[in-house]
């Protein structure tokens, strides 16, 4: 059952915690930053949550204004998104996870979606900013992205990209690993654990702008939209 439970307390931090503080809120809404996800992508993003208890979670979101229900693409379910106060969390989530790549490790056995690898390739990945700009397409759990490489900085959109110099499938814990050590591509290609089809060199590229970024000088932007000591979602 939603809860509608309170802390009473008038301090904002308070507040906020009544909103988004129970059990996989910030998940679902971490799952949402990047695109709108129909409930059986969310299930499958987050597979140590029961049906019922995401069913709760988003009817207390979007009861308290931070998701909202919109058409999906074409037919079929609807999918959830986040409302414009909702987005506003974006930046406190970034925060959490840099923060949270200090506690221990969850015992096995762990999950990691998609949306977390891209959330933070997006936001540590710094490329050279003399280089060309360069699209890339990434297939992850069978849901495809737009990769664009530009003006030293990373952009993650969902859906085909209109060209794309390469294209990388993998699962999500393969691309982590991979932007940890991108000396692991070569051997995930030979395994058959991920697939590069256009130029490799494209996609190395891409992997060492996190494991070997741009000098952080030579960058545009802010700290917030930098995160140059964010660590990876597999680290530590």
């Amino acid at each position: 059952m939603p809860t509608s439970r309170s802390y009473r307390d008038s301090c904002g931090i308070a507040r906020a915690l009544d909103v988004v503080g129970e059990r996989w809120a910030l998940l679902v809404v971490r799952e949402l930053l990047l695109a709108p996800q129909r409930f059986s992508e969310l299930r499958h993003a987050l597979p140590h949550v029961s049906s019922n208890l995401l069913a709760d979670r988003l009817r207390e979101l979007e009861h308290n204004g931070v998701i909202r229900r919109g058409l999906a693409p074409g037919e079929g379910p609807r999918v959830y998104e986040l409302t414009e106060w909702g987005r506003t969390l974006e930046p406190i989530l970034l925060a959490l996870g840099d923060w949270g790549v200090d506690a221990p490790q969850p015992p096995p056995p762990t999950a990691l979606s998609a949306t977390s690898v891209l959330i933070f390739l997006q936001h540590a990945a710094r490329p050279d900013p003399a280089a060309p700009p360069t699209n890339c397409r990434l297939e992850l759990d069978g849901r495809v992205w737009t990769v664009r490489l530009a003006s030293g900085r990373v952009q993650v959109q969902p859906g085909e990209p209109a060209t794309a110099a390469a294209s990388l499938r993998a699962e999500p814990k393969t691309l982590s690993a991979m932007l940890a050590d991108p000396a692991t591509l070569a051997t995930a290609c030979a395994d058959g654990s991920a697939t590069v089809v256009g130029d490799l060199s494209v996609i190395d590229r891409l992997l060492r702008a996190v494991s070997d970024p741009w000098p952080i000088s030579d960058q545009t932007g802010t700290p917030q939209e930098r995160h140059s000591e964010m660590a990876g979602p597999h680290t530590r």
